[in-house]
């Protein structure tokens, strides 16, 4: 009787520790399905930063460091002259004042002038000589230079002998220009327009 009750409780210790091994066993492996289960995807964002085009520009004549910057797209004529230091000693604050827009958003590869003052004066002069009319001067660019296509105002483009608010309001809405040539390639203007300013015009 003894050994039958020593063999049971024998049975019954192994069973248990067989159902221990098992629900052991079971746990483990429920627990590597989790885990296995979840996915953790990393992302590369880049910064902001990397995302922005930038732009390339050149300012000279009377400003603390004339010479070429990379700017970041959108930014204004003002952020490329601070950049250059601002004005030299001798620029024409009146001049700059009057013509220069520095609100104006840079194109890529556009330059702007500063002019000297007494410069500035003297091309003013020499523009009313030969009848060239001072009010074309725009962006940083003295009277004596041509009209930027990418950059000038309804206004200014209307100016132009031939050019009213029709083709004035074209050429803005053909924007951006790489050359002069395609204010016709891009039908712009007609031919007969083009041939009265294609040499009082510059994409800067």
């Amino acid at each position: 009787m003894e050994n039958f009750l020593t063999s049971s409780r024998n049975r019954t210790l192994l069973l248990l520790g067989v159902i221990g091994l098992i629900l052991i066993a079971g746990g483990i492996f429920y627990a590597g399905l989790n885990t296995g289960g979840t996915k953790v995807e990393v992302l590369n964002v880049g910064t902001a930063e990397d995302n922005l085009k930038n732009i390339t520009a050149e300012i000279s004549g009377e400003v603390q460091n004339p010479g070429v910057y990379k700017l970041t797209s959108g930014s204004r004529i003002d952020d490329l002259l601070t950049a250059a230091g601002g004005f030299s000693g001798k620029a024409d604050r009146v001049w700059s004042g009057k013509y220069l827009n520095r609100a104006a958003v840079i194109t890529d590869g556009q330059k702007v002038y500063v002019p000297l003052s007494n410069q500035q004066s003297n091309d003013l002069s020499a523009n009313k000589s030969d009848g060239v009319k001072t009010d074309q001067s725009v962006l940083g660019v003295t009277g004596s230079h041509p009209v930027n296509i990418n950059t000038a105002s309804l206004t200014d483009l209307d100016s132009l002998p031939g050019i009213g608010p029709v083709y004035g309001q074209s050429i803005i809405e053909h924007r951006p220009y790489s050359s002069v040539e395609e204010l016709l390639t891009k039908g712009a203007l007609k031919t007969s327009v083009y041939n009265k300013v294609k040499d009082l015009v510059s994409v800067y």
